[in-house]
């Protein structure tokens, strides 16, 4: 039998994972005149901007390297798989994004977006012990009907 709480943390996974994604879709042009970047070019220059303190030739690997990761933890929250990996790892990837936003571009673009919250939801998640709807629970029932 299922319960609210059981589905609370489908819907944080859902909610970050989309809003992972979102941001991936906004820097391939997919939101038209609603987008921040609206194309990767943008969205380069806007990571230069959050990673001044890095050699400028390392811009477009930071702008890769942290499209990638959305990619990949968005996906795999949605999906449930290795949620408490990819929990943890979107909190320390929205944490590195916040510092980076406050340090350059102020504090109040990192509330105005909501990293924080989005960090420590990501935290938050990567504790709870049982992901309904999950690609994790699957395996570990599976895992369980075989003991028996």
């Amino acid at each position: 039998m299922t319960t609210l709480h059981q589905y609370i943390p489908l819907f944080l996974r859902i909610a970050l994972g989309t809003s992972l994604l979102s941001a991936v879709a906004d820097r391939f042009g997919f939101w038209g005149s609603n987008a921040n970047w609206g194309n990767w070019q943008n969205f380069v220059a806007y990571t230069h901007t959050l990673t001044f303190y890095l050699p400028d030739a390392l811009t477009q690997t930071a702008a890769v390297t942290a499209t990638l990761l959305e990619i990949a933890f968005g996906t795999l929250l949605i999906a449930g798989y290795k949620t408490r990996f990819t929990a943890t790892g979107t909190g320390f990837l929205l944490l590195g994004f916040a510092i980076s936003m406050a340090l350059s571009v102020g504090i109040k673009a990192t509330l105005d977006y909501s990293v924080w919250v989005g960090s420590a939801a990501g935290f938050l998640l990567s504790t709870v012990n049982n992901n309904f709807f999950s690609i994790d629970n699957l395996f570990k029932n599976q895992h369980h009907e075989h003991k028996s």
